[in-house]
């Protein structure tokens, strides 16, 4: 028997034919979605490259601001003093402060080592053993 219902299963190709084409449309959706991830992560670290490339440069000119600084301090200095004087207090007081500040670091450094969350594990170990009994 002929019915409009099987005209339409012939010119679509049925349900197998359906379900391939569903297949196909979900196929080139995830590729369109790949494709656009692709784009937008290549635009991201694009950003993120510049940032990091200026943010060094801010960086340089920071540290030559700083040099130019203690510069002025030394020269400032030499307005009253020999010039060798200024230039050897800046510099005694550069070195003080750098070994004071490396001091600090390896109080930091030698309280978070080993990186390890020791707090963590010790729960996780009485957890461990409140299960057990």
């Amino acid at each position: 028997m002929h019915t409009p219902a099987s005209d339409v299963q012939h010119a679509n190709g049925g349900v197998g034919g359906a379900a391939k084409s569903v297949a196909e449309h979900a196929s080139a959706i995830a590729r369109l979605e790949i494709e656009l991830a692709v784009l937008e992560l290549k635009a991201k670290v694009t950003a993120l490259g510049i940032g990091i490339g200026m943010g060094v440069g801010a960086a340089i000119f920071a540290l030559f601001g700083l040099g130019f600084a203690f510069a002025t301090i030394a020269a400032a200095l030499a307005t009253f003093l020999a010039t060798w004087l200024a230039l050897l207090l800046v510099t005694v007081f550069l070195f003080v402060l750098a070994g004071l500040l490396g001091l600090l670091a390896l109080g930091k450094i030698k309280k978070g080592s080993p990186p390890v969350p020791e707090q963590a594990i010790r729960e996780a170990k009485l957890t461990t053993e409140a299960l057990k009994h």
